[in-house]
């Protein structure tokens, strides 16, 4: 689609730059923060009636504070390296003082008593929060649907998902909203949206990133045009935090990432995860042409079966829906209500549940992280698909929208959470229908540079996306 004429050529030039570019025009003179910053809220406001990807949108706040970042650039004293960088949050990830609604009508909208780890280290590294992004009711849908927040939609195609459940994060990155944008994950979320959109997605090794509350799985991730506007995040939310008791030790030297090598790697090749939803032809027509692109610069491509088996998945359903059922039984049949019927519905089924089905369940979870480990143990990387279908309508709550086979998309993004293993999504291509199509990759635990780098030596071969929808 053609620029619209609410926006400048000027404007739009500006928030397609990456955003170490932006960071060195603001210690240049050559940009303002407060120029920058009223691009941005033009954008947003313009796009965000037919996207829906915010919450809490703060245009004058934002731009107070980007006043203030002008003034310290001016004096050659900014606060840290992303001083008056706009960057999103996923409305999951706490800033002191806001609500944190977790996507439901049934919120209790207390306020947040302290920043999250994430939103901490942004903090102090000068980034202004402009809005937080929305998620399904309590982040548990690969959906833009809520009960809280307006529904999201994929920028590419309006009547079509985001994805979830960072579904707000991924509809912002794609309709242009800056480059910089957070999500969290803990089956595929900030995986399975970034495919969906186009960006480019990534979830390090569990602890790399401090994360609070934590939990087996559950990462924070960047989610963002191009692989070095990534790094550039990663090399502020990675810094330690004691609430993290699952937290690493810093990243030794760092993220200095440059393209990899791959001139004699061994790696694996996953068409179809074990179980679950079949791939379309269009996702696996696009991945095989990314695993060719690295056989050509020498890669050994190794075939690898699926590990995933439907003992495995229904296990980990049922442990899922019996931790969730312990929340969600507490409630007053007032909050119940408020629920979105798809979740309520699904989270219910754990009330007939035993306690020793869903201890089996927690085991299958085990066995899960024991089948990712066995596969670094044949080769050195892996590619697949990150989502096996091409995309589904806005209005429904999972691709298949069955609340009684909630996680039959989840077969190639969730065992690495389980597994803690490195793992991202770049954008390999489009579907016949223009929907991008994200090419996972995965490396064994602690390896989140060298993934980084194989996905950086992709995007040089084929370069990220230039056009953008608009919208």
């Amino acid at each position: 689609m053609l620029e619209t004429s609410e926006e400048r050529s000027s404007d739009a030039d500006l928030l397609a730059l990456p955003a170490r570019q932006v960071l060195k025009a603001f210690s240049d003179g050559h940009v303002s923060p407060v120029d920058y910053m009223s691009a941005l809220v033009s954008r947003v406001e313009a796009r965000e009636p037919k996207v829906g990807a915010l919450y809490d949108f703060r245009p004058e706040q934002s731009l107070a504070q980007a006043k203030l970042s002008a003034e310290r650039w001016t004096a050659g004293a900014p606060i840290g390296p992303l001083d008056g960088m706009p960057v999103s949050l996923k409305e999951l990830i706490a800033t002191k003082g806001d609500p944190v609604p977790s996507g439901t009508a049934a919120s209790d909208m207390l306020p947040a008593s302290e920043d999250a780890p994430t939103s901490a280290r942004l903090r102090e590294d000068g980034a202004i929060f402009f809005a937080k992004t929305t998620c399904p009711d309590f982040g548990m849908l690969s959906s833009g649907l809520s009960t809280f927040h307006q529904l999201s939609r994929n920028p590419w195609d309006l009547t079509q998902n985001p994805g979830g459940s960072s579904a707000g994060a991924a509809s912002a990155g794609a309709a242009g909203y800056g480059p910089l944008h957070i999500g969290t994950d803990i089956g595929g979320s900030v995986r399975l949206p970034a495919g969906w959109t186009g960006l480019f997605g990534f979830k390090a090794t569990q602890g790399r990133i401090p994360v609070y509350p934590y939990y087996p799985g559950r990462c924070v991730g960047p989610m963002t045009p191009t692989v070095d506007d990534s790094i550039l995040l990663l090399e502020s939310i990675s810094r330690p935090d004691w609430r993290d008791a699952t937290a690493l030790p810093p990243m030794e030297g760092g993220w200095n990432v440059s393209p990899a090598n791959v001139k004699g790697k061994k790696i694996g090749l996953m068409l179809e995860a074990g179980c679950g939803q079949n791939v379309d032809q269009d996702v696996r027509d696009a991945v095989l042409a990314a695993a060719r692109q690295f056989e050509d610069a020498g890669a050994e491509i190794i075939d690898i079966s699926g590990i995933l088996t439907r003992e495995m998945l229904d296990g980990l359903d049922n442990f899922w829906r019996g931790r969730f059922w312990s929340t969600m039984e507490t409630f007053s049949e007032e909050r119940k209500a408020k629920v979105l019927p798809y979740i309520l519905e699904w989270a219910s089924a754990a009330a007939s549940l035993s306690g020793a089905q869903v201890a089996r369940g927690f085991d299958q979870i085990l066995a899960i992280r024991q089948a990712t480990a066995e596969i670094f143990t044949k080769v050195d990387f892996l590619l697949s698909p990150v989502n096996p279908g091409v995309s589904f309508p806005a209005e429904w709550a999972s691709p298949n929208n069955d609340p009684n086979m909630p996680f039959e998309h989840i077969g190639f993004t969730m065992p690495f959470n389980m597994g803690d293993q490195p793992a991202c999504s770049i954008n390999c291509g489009f579907s016949t229908t223009g929907i991008p199509i994200g090419l996972q990759i995965v490396g064994p635990r602690f390896a989140d540079l060298e993934v980084l780098s194989l996905a950086l030596a992709y995007e040089n071969w084929n370069g990220s996306i230039k056009e953008w929808p608009v919208i």
